[in-house]
């Protein structure tokens, strides 16, 4: 009986793959029969595959469907159609770098990720849940934690040289939810937005999904230009100064203060989109946008994912007063918050000065590791790439092409061969485009980088002289 009943609810999947079986004197105990019933009903699962023994663990579930349940997506009337919101979401989705892909060399967007203080970490998660109480484990304010919002203004202060109330401080999960919770509160459809181009294609994705005018705009050598944009009107402009992504201009101070001028003159709100300021900013004190505004139009956005690890999921935006009630009244009807529990390790990693030290082992690693790639990728590749910005601090490198312009397959074959790189000509809003590749550099290992970038070559090779 208990055997029948077992592979009953295995094959049914109510116990699932990998599920760890009662232990057999546990198991008989609870229902009041004998050890040896259950004994010989686990000897029975295992002799027909669906359970296994394994020493130290007991027994593991590893019984698998053979033809997987087919899920069909139809265009019945029986169901609602997608809002005009949902359908516009959908349909931009391709334009999103991936964030789901395993592969690490060379893909953009990541920190050194091998020198992370793992241990530390750790041992704070530990304290945190040692000490927690029952009260504490209830719904949390939807902007954040006080005392981690305090020590994010004083963080900013110091490493940035942003003055900011901690009350306009307003926790996330990341850059693209400050993007999503600034465009939806004041965009309305086929309003303004300004960009620079090109630019970040998931940010792009937010504000196509919905709905804006979007107008992309070139850059200089002092960053976006503003003399093209004097006939528009737009609600919002979203721009990143400390160094453009993904050709690291860094935008001049006399620029800064044209584009402050024009959107006091056109009553626009500015995103700053400081994804890297650790990295740009290092030893390098430029001033933001934010400190520079004299009349509150500025959305300051910085992110811990770029510079921790991106599965820490904890971004931060600075908002001027006007926009911090109708923020977080969206995010109350949203995610509601960002687990306390994670706040709270990373306001401790902050108190004890954990967070200094990475950000100099963050630069000192990337720095290495940049000065090899650069000098590994111009030995291989020089005939058919120019690196662009190798004088800016960042944590990618775009290289574009000499000639010809990005081979699918090319990306496809390297995504097979464990290597992820972003395609530089989707970066750009409109038909004319630069064609190249955009390489982040610093979370591969010295040994890995070598390897991966001779493979690469011969990866290169092979499609181009098929």
């Amino acid at each position: 009986m208990l055997y029948a009943t077992l592979k009953e609810a295995i094959g049914d999947i109510d116990i699932p793959e990998n599920s760890i079986l009662p232990p057999t004197r546990q198991l008989a105990e609870v229902l009041n029969i004998s050890r040896s019933t259950v004994l010989k009903a686990y000897d029975l699962l295992t002799l027909e595959g669906y359970i296994e023994s394994q020493v130290g663990s007991g027994h593991k579930v590893k019984f698998q469907i053979e033809k997987p349940i087919a899920i069909h997506l139809t265009k019945s009337k029986k169901y609602p159609e997608l809002s005009r919101l949902g359908k516009s979401f959908l349909k931009n989705e391709k334009l999103i770098n991936s964030t789901d892909d395993k592969s690490v060399a060379f893909r953009p967007g990541l920190p050194p990720l091998d020198i992370f203080p793992v241990n530390q970490w750790k041992n704070l998660t530990n304290l945190y849940w040692r000490h927690i109480k029952y009260s504490a484990l209830t719904y949390s304010a939807a902007s954040g934690n006080e005392q981690l919002k305090e020590n994010i203004a004083n963080y900013l202060n110091l490493s940035r040289g942003l003055k900011c109330d901690s009350r306009q401080i307003v926790i996330v999960s990341g850059s693209l939810q400050s993007i999503y919770l600034a465009g939806s509160v004041l965009l309305n459809p086929k309003e303004e937005v300004i960009m620079e181009n090109p630019t970040f294609p998931n940010v792009l994705s937010i504000f196509k999904s919905l709905d804006a005018k979007i107008y992309g705009v070139p850059l200089d050598n002092e960053g976006l230009k503003v003399s093209e944009i004097r006939a528009k009107a737009p609600k919002l402009i979203h721009v990143t100064p400390s160094g453009h992504y993904p050709t690291g201009i860094e935008m001049s101070l006399r620029r800064k203060l044209e584009l402050l001028a024009f959107a006091n003159s056109t009553n626009s709100y500015i995103i700053e989109n400081d994804f890297e300021h650790e990295v740009s900013n290092y030893k390098k004190l430029s001033p933001s946008l934010f400190n520079l505004d004299q009349q509150g139009r500025t959305i300051f956005m910085g992110t811990f994912n770029r510079l921790l690890h991106p599965s820490i999921r904890l971004g931060y935006m600075v908002v001027p007063f006007p926009l911090l009630h109708p923020i977080e009244a969206l995010m109350k009807h949203s995610h509601r918050f960002v687990p306390p529990s994670i706040q709270i390790v990373l306001n401790q990693f902050i108190e004890k000065k954990y967070l200094y030290a990475h950000i100099k082992n963050v630069n000192s690693i990337a720095d290495q590791r940049k000065k090899l790639f650069i000098e590994l990728f111009e030995s291989h590749f020089s005939e058919s790439f120019t690196l662009v910005n190798k004088t800016v601090r960042s944590l990618h490198l775009l290289a574009e092409f000499k000639e010809g312009k990005v081979n699918e397959n090319l990306l496809l074959e390297f995504i097979k061969n464990n290597i992820l790189v972003h395609s530089f000509g989707k970066c750009f809003l409109g038909k004319e485009k630069k064609e190249g590749l955009i390489f982040g550099y610093s979370s591969v290992s010295e040994i890995k980088m070598k390897k991966k970038i001779t493979q690469m070559l011969e990866i290169y090779d092979a499609i181009k002289n098929p």
